[in-house]
């Protein structure tokens, strides 16, 4: 699973959620690199495992870009990748666009609710992350074989807690890199 790469949204703090951003220049460097990391990690794996391995995106502008510049650090042939909604970022329905300051300001209450229950927690319009995990827990009931994902922060929260058992508390506040790789097998789990 790769997180996409940096957005000027990113960059300042502000919740994206479902927005269609573009990653940014240092996204770009990010998505570069991840890709070669991951190039030299399937080739240091079994025989033809790359080959044998599905491509799959968030259909946001920022994981597609992400997938496009990964494919590339992975090597010849550059193989065709599919999208899947399941994997669209958790939405932050009407907190889209505003940093966490903002949040706080503009909807205290909300804000602590969301401190206390972050796993449980529905922004207004929007979904929490126990939501986002029955799209994800979907999309991964359907997996046929190994898969390299470009999707966002809170899928991969979702993917430490099904399949790595991490708590839900945990999960929620763990930082995940961009630039970077989170490999699952089985329980376990590693960044590359």
């Amino acid at each position: 699973m790769v997180r996409h790469g940096e957005t000027d949204w990113n960059r300042s703090g502000r919740l994206q959620g479902q927005q269609d951003l573009p990653i940014n220049a240092r996204g770009r460097d990010q998505a570069v690199a991840v890709g070669r990391l991951l190039g030299h990690w399937f080739s240091q794996q079994a025989p033809g495992m790359l080959a044998a391995t599905d491509l799959v995106a968030s259909p946001l502008l920022r994981a597609c870009q992400t997938m496009d510049l990964v494919r590339v650090g992975l090597g010849p042939p550059i193989r065709p990748y599919t999208l899947d909604d399941r994997l669209k970022e958790l939405s932050f329905g009407r907190w889209e666009g505003l940093t966490w300051a903002q949040v706080q300001r503009c909807d205290p209450q909300g804000a602590r609710a969301r401190k206390a229950d972050k796993w449980g927690f529905v922004p207004p319009d929007g979904e929490s992350y126990a939501m986002l995990a029955v799209r994800v827990l979907a999309w991964l009931r359907e997996l046929q074989r190994d898969t390299l994902a470009v999707c966002h922060g809170g899928a991969a929260r979702v993917l430490l807690h099904i399949l790595a058992g991490v708590s839900t508390e945990k999960a929620c506040e763990t930082e995940i890199s961009q630039g970077r790789a989170l490999v699952f097998d089985g329980p376990s789990h590693e960044w590359i």
